[in-house]
This record gives C-alpha cells, structure tokens and sequence, in this order.
C-alpha cells in the first residue's frame, strides 16, 4: 500500500474509533467497509470455512460495537477478538464431533479462468500449503498475520501477547524454512 493510500486508510480507522466511542450509528457500517473483508480472510484462515467466517465476523462486529473501551491502538486489538473468536469457534467444534477436530476442505472459489490456469494454480496452491503445513502453528500464524493481513510486528506482537523480539524470530525461522523447504521441492 502506499503512504498516502497508509495515511487514508489511518485516518479512517481514526474516524471509525471516534464513532465507536461516541456510539454513533455510523460505526457498524464503516467496520464493515473498513474490516470486514480482510478479517474475514483472517478468520477463514483459522476456520476453513466461509460460512464460519461469516458468523465469527458477525460475532466480531458485536463484540467490538458493544465493547467499553475502544483503544487507540485499534487494528491489532480487532484482530486479537477475532483471533479468540475463531479459536472458541474451533474448540466448539471440536466438542461437538467427540473432541475430534474436523478437518474442512478448501471452500475458496475458483477464479472464472481456463482448464490449465485453473490446474496450474491449484498445483502451486498445493506446493505452498504443503510448505506452510510443515511449519509450526506458530510460525504460519505469525507468517499469515504479516504477510497476509500486513501487520506490522508491533501490532502482531500485541494481538499475541508476545514480544516483538520474539514475533521477529518466527517470522524469521518461519522464512528461512519456507526457503529451506522450497529449494527441497525444486530438487525433486
């Protein structure tokens, strides 16, 4: 994103934090716009499904519209909710099949392009998820908030509860083993 597009998108989130405060109406509908869509991608990377990520961005909305206090530092205490809300999502479903946790297939849809583009894209989808399998919870976590939701360190230190230090090694170790596993793959 480029700086003035950074610097807009800043002062929204600065209007959408007053309208939170202040109770106004507004607020619902400009989380949505503003939010609603990466956050969503957030949660279905945590759900597997789109449906789910539909009713934890519902569960969300709800908790960051009724919530007491809204912070400053906003962007990374909206994803910490949806973060919780996705995990209590996964351990219910978890309760609900025996303590068996269900494994969903890939629900995202397929971009309206041709046989061999489709199948070209679906084997390189398959070659990087098989990478990101072999990492650690931790790392993909830490991979998916940086480079897919583009947090910085700081925010994804908070939405954590880790240190910065400690965010920068795994986005580290998580890298160097991508490449490590890839040029795996590029020899076979």
């Amino acid at each position: 994103m480029s700086r003035s597009g950074q610097t807009e998108s800043d002062e929204r989130t600065a209007a959408l934090v007053e309208h939170l405060r202040n109770g106004d109406a507004a607020a619902g509908a400009l989380l949505n716009e503003l939010y609603g869509e990466p956050v969503q991608r957030f949660c279905w990377g945590y759900l597997g499904r789109t449906e789910e990520s539909e009713d934890a961005w519902q569960e969300i909305c709800y908790r960051v519209l009724v919530a007491d206090g809204v912070p400053a530092f906003f962007r990374p205490w909206l994803y910490k909710i949806a973060r919780n809300v996705c995990l209590n999502m996964l351990r219910a479903r978890a309760n609900r099949v025996d303590g068996q946790a269900i494994v969903a297939e890939s629900e995202v849809q397929e971009v309206l392009t041709g046989h061999l583009t489709r199948l070209v894209k679906s084997e390189m989808r398959s070659s990087l998820s098989k990478l990101v399998e072999a990492l650690s919870p931790e790392q993909s976590e830490v991979l998916r908030l940086r480079y897919v939701e583009d947090l910085s360190r700081a925010e994804i230190a908070e939405v954590l509860d880790l240190t910065e230090g400690v965010v920068k090694s795994r986005i580290f170790e998580g890298m160097r083993l991508l490449r490590e596993y890839a040029s795996l793959l590029d020899t076979d």
